[in-house]
């Protein structure tokens, strides 16, 4: 979500965007790709999913950081309507230091936010192990959908983006979610293809596509980002092998981890992507927990009108997720 073409395809949904790069002579250190969206006549926020990007080196990294919010900053001064705050997501496991002046968000506090729990499959193990470290109802399904004769494709066509689109709804509906319109996927699959940075699975049985997986392919990762299944011939376990045969189809690419892309912390049973987590920690993998999503505010009295709009969708939101599979 830091790529140039995620914020393209943000762009169909109404959002604007920035970049900041920091160079040392020629190399670039670090810097973010900043979204920006109006949820008022003259109000906006500053959104870094999965942002800022920072070099390893702690030392150096505090300095880009620091660096890229004076950027921001510098930017934000040039605004015509008041940014009530900045929100970063970044991918850190713990919070580094140098951070200070955020305030974390509760997830589901508005629909403005990503997964800050997951799980990834260490695709760099023979088929074998990946197998192996899978629980193991996990590893039974995925026999079962063999023995059923369920098969697995890929279909990035017209076609697929009509399969996969009845598919999600009838599973929106299942999970009483509210489903993200055709022309959403029609701009995300369409750069998928256009940029080779995605695919579009299917489990078929008999002559059925049955379930489906938006994947998203980005430096090591392989992301399970969207997807769903039918009702109908749930007995077969087609989901389970679905994502087996995306696993072996991203080590092939050479990808070294399958990022299963949200899931419910481990000591929340009443999470609402309960159900969902239960599904993906059968195939194993390795709990990946990062910081809560982070506020830095600018304006307090646009932040708190911000709040006062937005926290009601976010509570629509989270009635709505039950996580069924």
């Amino acid at each position: 979500m830091q790529s140039s073409w995620w914020a393209e395809f943000r762009a169909t949904a109404g959002f604007e965007h920035f970049g900041v790069m920091l160079k040392n002579g020629g190399a670039i250190l670090g810097g973010a790709v900043v979204l920006k969206f109006t949820y008022a006549d003259d109000r906006c926020f500053y959104y870094m999913p999965e942002g800022p990007v920072l070099p390893g080196d702690a030392a150096v990294a505090g300095a880009v950081f620091r660096a890229t919010l004076e950027a921001i900053e510098d930017r934000r001064r040039t605004e015509r309507q008041t940014v009530s705050h900045l929100r970063i997501e970044p991918r850190w496991q713990r919070l580094p230091s140098f951070v200070s002046g955020f305030r974390p968000v509760l997830p589901f506090s508005d629909v403005f936010f990503e997964p800050r729990n997951t799980r990834c499959v260490d695709l760099r193990a023979s088929e074998e192990a990946i197998l192996a470290q899978m629980k193991p109802k996990g590893r039974y399904n995925i026999h079962v959908a063999q023995r059923h004769g369920v098969s697995v494709i890929q279909d990035a066509s017209e076609q697929g983006r009509v399969d996969f689109q009845r598919i999600y709804e009838e599973t929106a509906a299942r999970q009483g979610m509210e489903a993200k319109p055709p022309d959403y996927f029609q701009a995300l699959l369409w750069l998928l293809s256009s940029r080779h940075c995605g695919s579009l699975f299917f489990a078929e049985y008999r002559g059925t596509r049955v379930a489906a997986a938006v994947v998203v392919y980005f430096g090591r990762r392989a992301t399970y980002f969207f997807g769903g299944s039918l009702c109908s011939h749930r007995h077969v376990m087609a989901p389970y092998l679905l994502h087996f045969e995306i696993m072996r189809a991203a080590k092939a690419l050479g990808h070294d981890w399958y990022d299963l892309w949200g899931t419910a912390p481990a000591d929340e049973p009443d999470h609402p992507w309960h159900a969902i987590s239960v599904f993906k920690r059968k195939f194993g993998g390795v709990p990946v927990d990062l910081v809560p999503t982070l506020d830095y505010v600018y304006d307090a009295a646009a932040y708190d009108e911000y709040l006062a709009t937005e926290s009601d969708a976010g509570a629509r939101q989270r009635e709505r997720v039950t996580g069924d599979v």
